[in-house]
């Protein structure tokens, strides 16, 4: 769980003190919290799993060099986010030079062994009847559906969903990470989550179908 209590991190200023320091426990324990999430946000970008891991190891490299000049004017997990958005942004223009834009809507990156629907409503409409997981076989296939739905949406929109959904971050906090405004957030994931929740719902209904 981490190096602290709970494995919860310290307030802000306390990690960056640290960062700034040098403390290797408390970049260990940051490692350990985000990495696997800004994984998932890189994957939205680039093209593979070993290319989204360069971008976060560039990612932590630049926090490294940069921590003496961060102002404080987001949260530090904000900033490390946004430094992560633009790195995998520049590393998916390179590929893309060289790959087809199909190849960036290939297989999603790994997912959570969970997934939060916040604001209430998430990928669902109120009432909607979604599959009870039954067991681990259940709640894993759920699981590989919902990323297989999710590499299936424009970089842009899959990003947004990942942030708001898997991440957890709130609608100004993506906007911030995105430098996007709020109506372009909302448009983005509108369709985002009626896209996965249709491609759910056709195949559980195909489901259902075949079993009848």
């Amino acid at each position: 769980m981490g190096a602290f209590a709970g494995g919860r991190l310290p307030p802000d200023d306390v990690v960056v003190t640290a960062l700034r320091a040098g403390d290797e426990t408390m970049f260990a324990a940051l490692l350990d919290a985000w990495s696997r999430g800004m994984l998932r946000v890189a994957r939205s970008y680039v093209s593979t799993d070993p290319s989204a891991e360069e971008v976060v190891q560039d990612t932590w490299l630049a926090v490294i060099d940069g921590i003496d000049r961060f102002e404080g004017r987001s949260s530090i997990k904000t900033w490390v986010y946004r430094i992560l958005v633009n790195t995998a942004k520049k590393r998916g223009m390179r590929e893309s030079r060289t790959l087809p834009w199909s190849a960036f809507e290939a297989d999603g990156a790994p997912f959570p062994d969970g997934v939060s629907f916040p604001d209430g409503g998430g990928w669902g409409e109120p009432g909607a009847a979604w599959p009870s997981p039954e067991g681990e076989a259940l709640a894993a296939e759920v699981r590989a559906l919902t990323a297989e739905a999710l590499g299936r949406l424009p970089p842009r929109q899959r990003v947004v969903i990942t942030l708001r959904d898997v991440e957890g971050y709130s609608s100004d906090e993506v906007c911030e990470i995105l430098e996007i405004s709020a109506a372009n957030q909302r448009v983005l994931l509108h369709r985002a989550r009626t896209a996965v929740r249709g491609w759910l719902a056709d195949y559980y209904g195909s489901v259902t179908q075949a079993e009848q």
